[in-house]
């Protein structure tokens, strides 16, 4: 699995992390989310998810069916994204070695 280089990353500085993204009230894994650059988790990118469908409208934990997030188009980049809500998801910080996904779950 290789991580993303475009110009997202290099305009937040090249740094970017492999979190895994779990439910905050069940505790269930959702999917793994290259994170760029510096600061809090705020929104997820549809491009930067691995090994969810991103087709969806609302962001839903398959599990308990918690609603953590809607889709939008975030304006300063004109690009798909999930506004998580305030609590609705964990991460950690993971090394993409350590991780499996399923082929033709990427998203690009």
């Amino acid at each position: 699995m290789e991580l993303k280089n475009d110009k997202y990353k290099r305009n937040r500085g090249g740094h970017s992390r492999l979190l895994d993204i779990t439910c905050t009230k069940c505790k269930e894994h959702l999917f793994y989310y290259q994170k760029d650059g510096p600061g809090i988790l705020k929104r997820l990118y549809l491009d930067r998810i691995f090994g969810a469908n991103t087709n969806d409208k609302k962001l839903v934990c398959g599990n308990c069916k918690e609603l953590l997030g809607v889709q939008y188009v975030y304006k300063k980049e004109k690009r798909l994204a999930y506004r998580l809500f305030s609590g609705a998801v964990n991460k950690k910080i993971v090394s993409k070695s350590k991780i499996y996904i399923m082929p033709g779950w990427r998203n690009w």
